[in-house]
């Protein structure tokens, strides 16, 4: 067994009513929207949490990286630096920075001013996410789709974290660039020992690229197993056949 790099223990996520106006009139008000959630993920694995639309997985994403502190239970890393991808990459990045200075931006962060270094990492990346040198000057607007969701999986992988939370980062790809970016998740996955926290909607997908599934329903996880276990389950036959 791999070890654990996080540990999430009885977790339950919180909005207050400035964080969403529908849920409440009175402000001392908090809307629960994940109830008691447990689960370990381990080093290199590609752990699929799956649910529809509102049922809580995109808060549980946040709340593992801190992005949504309202919470009670245990969130425990073992790792540094884990690191989120959007739904949206087009959102995710600086309109007004290069394919290169979006790549250089956490090693610059980090301290790392050496230009032939970072040029040579920011090279490396782009070998490895599939696109060309000919792409270090292009700007965010001048890419598909597709490319800069691979340039927000290379900015997310310049510091080598142990840990990628990826929140429905295919869903806005046709079928074709959807098939190419999870290709890219299981290269990145092998070739950087990177453990997947991979959020999406469609169970199909998430069978095809992840080794264990969750099933999310109404801020609960109410089923876990293989991939294999979860595609043969009464779950599956009920939701897809």
């Amino acid at each position: 067994m791999t070890d654990v790099i996080l540990h999430v223990e009885k977790l339950n996520i919180f909005y207050k009513k400035n964080d969403a106006k529908l849920f409440s009139k009175r402000e001392d008000k908090r809307k629960q929207v994940v109830f008691d959630a447990s689960f370990d993920i381990h080093e290199g694995e590609m752990l699929g949490l799956v649910g529809g639309s509102g049922c809580g997985k995109s808060s549980l994403g946040k709340a593992i990286l801190h992005i949504n502190n309202d919470i009670d239970g245990e969130i425990i890393h073992y790792s540094d630096k884990p690191q989120m991808i959007f739904q949206d990459p087009k959102g995710s990045l600086n309109p007004k920075m290069t394919v290169s200075d979006i790549l250089m931006e956490p090693l610059r962060i980090s301290g790392l001013n050496d230009k032939e270094e970072l040029n040579k990492r920011v090279s490396e990346m782009l070998s490895d996410i599939g696109l060309s040198d000919e792409y270090r000057d292009r700007f965010p607007n001048e890419l598909s789709g597709g490319q800069r969701q691979r340039v927000c999986i290379g900015q997310a992988l310049m510091l080598k974290p142990k840990l990628l939370i990826a929140d429905e980062p295919v869903s806005a790809l046709d079928v074709t660039v959807q098939a190419q970016i999870m290709r890219l998740f299981k290269e990145v996955n092998k070739k950087y020992g990177v453990a997947v926290l991979f959020i999406s909607h469609d169970l199909k997908v998430v069978y095809q690229l992840c080794d264990n599934i969750m099933i999310m329903e109404k801020g609960r996880i109410i089923k876990k197993g293989t991939d294999e276990e979860i595609i043969h389950s009464d779950f599956f036959k009920l939701s897809y056949e």
